[in-house]
């Protein structure tokens, strides 16, 4: 599971029968720097399944690849990345 900002929403004119109705967002994931200090650290943007209604700037923690899907079993559902948790906040405690 990685930490992802959401930087804004997808719009699809056609989409896969079972994801009729889904909801997708555009989310830069963080690294650990990312998270610290939230100017830096961010990865390539990608597209995520999310069914909790992250808006713009939230944090969330999502899934990727095999975990992705397995909410969904014994469904199956084309999906590379899914919206597993909206975050709060998150606190870091610097090792010394």
């Amino acid at each position: 599971m990685r930490v992802a900002e959401i930087i804004g929403k997808v719009t699809l004119s056609r989409t896969h029968p079972s994801l009729q109705g889904s909801r997708w967002v555009i989310g830069v994931p963080l690294t650990a720097d990312g998270i610290a200090k939230p100017s830096t650290g961010r990865g390539e943007p990608l597209v995520i399944y999310d069914e909790l209604g992250a808006h713009s700037g939230a944090l969330v923690a999502f899934s990727e690849g095999a975990e992705a899907v397995a909410p969904f079993h014994p469904d199956v559902k084309p999906l590379d990345a899914y919206s597993s948790a909206l975050i709060d906040r998150i606190v870091v405690d610097p090792v010394d």
